[in-house]
């Protein structure tokens, strides 16, 4: 008989205290992850498809391949369905934690830097989160299953998803929507992770350990996951077809901003100018978009989302590289060496900075 792995005992152990809590304070649960509301469609498929325990939701499950809280899976399946690309798309990628919130705030600020001049009193940035301003198709637009109809929205539409490629709706592969990938090291990004996660389950009154979690990311099962199928298949994507996909690392931008960041103007064809660049402009929409900043506004402080009911400063917690090491153990850390050197050999990929 086959020896139960770490994963299935320890959600043998874990399984009572999960359901009493899913039973007792459904309610408390942010609203992007409240079942009541799911289409009998979607009730339909979540009964057939290979679970795990969740990271924040009770359960984990297997679509297409990754891995999947039940609510989003209703937004993913609707968004493959109906979303129309159009060529002059803008959609940024990340695995979660991966730095989303810090580059849809550059991405929206490098755009729309002629409409809006950066620092002015209103500057959308200084008063919504970077969430509202490029919003996920998968978390907001199609969460409920309706077409949202974004025909009619300014060009080039913001948009982001944390969808593998391989998943993404037809349309975005067929058309010439520019794609701009954001990697992070999977050490700092499951930190990060986990520390979310724990943030989202404190409402109702339920956290998870590092080892537990250690486990099921290091086999695959984590939001949008495994983490290396994701990377490496935009990896390969950028290689490619560099004209539609740009891959970026969290840590280069953190070391060398101002370079990636007009790296990132070259790849939307909207190169800063030599008058621009004389007038400072790239050093503000980097300090505007800095951590410091964005951690410190009102709006992202105090505020909390309508659309999917979590607060704002849940996604500002550090933004450093190299937090991991204040929590790996050496054990950890052979481990995804192991696993990290496996799964990138031949690729070309390195992660930089762990």
């Amino acid at each position: 008989m086959r020896k139960p792995s770490i994963i299935q005992t320890r959600r043998k152990h874990s399984i009572l205290k999960i359901m009493t809590t899913s039973q007792t304070s459904p309610l408390l649960l942010p609203k992007y992850l409240q079942e009541d509301d799911l289409s009998e469609e979607c009730k339909k498929l979540l009964s057939v498809l290979p679970k795990e325990k969740g990271w924040i939701e009770s359960n984990l499950y297997k679509y297409q391949g990754f891995w999947i809280e039940s609510r989003i899976l209703q937004g993913v399946i609707s968004c493959q369905q109906q979303f129309q690309a159009q060529d002059s798309d803008i959609i940024l990628v990340t695995n979660p934690k991966s730095g989303t919130t810090w580059l849809k705030s550059l991405l929206f600020a490098l755009i729309n830097r002629k409409k809006y001049p950066i620092f002015e009193q209103n500057h959308p940035l200084l008063v919504k989160n970077p969430h509202d301003l490029v919003p996920s198709l998968e978390f907001r637009l199609y969460a409920d299953g309706h077409d949202p109809n974004l025909s009619s929205s300014t060009s080039p539409r913001l948009l982001s998803t944390h969808l593998p490629f391989t998943s993404l709706p037809n349309f975005v592969q067929d058309s010439r929507t520019k794609l701009v990938y954001l990697c992070r090291n999977p050490r700092d990004t499951f930190i990060s992770m986990w520390h979310f996660a724990n943030n989202l389950r404190l409402h109702h009154k339920d956290t998870t350990t590092i080892e537990e979690m250690f486990d099921f990311f290091c086999e695959g099962v984590v939001p949008f996951g495994p983490f290396w199928n994701h990377v490496l298949d935009y990896w390969k994507q950028s290689i490619e077809k560099p004209n539609k996909v740009l891959f970026l690392m969290y840590e280069e931008i953190k070391v060398q901003p101002k370079l990636q960041l007009k790296r990132l103007a070259e790849f939307l064809k909207c190169p800063f100018s030599i008058e621009e660049e004389n007038q400072g402009v790239v050093d503000q929409i980097l300090r505007m978009c800095s951590f410091e900043n964005l951690s410190n506004l009102e709006v992202n402080k105090n505020g909390k989302s309508s659309s999917i009911g979590i607060e704002y400063k849940v996604f500002f917690r550090k933004g450093e590289i190299g937090d991991w090491k204040n929590y790996f153990t050496k054990e950890m850390s052979a481990k995804l060496n192991h696993i990290i050197e496996q799964k990138l050999e031949g690729s070309g990929l390195r992660f930089l900075y762990i």
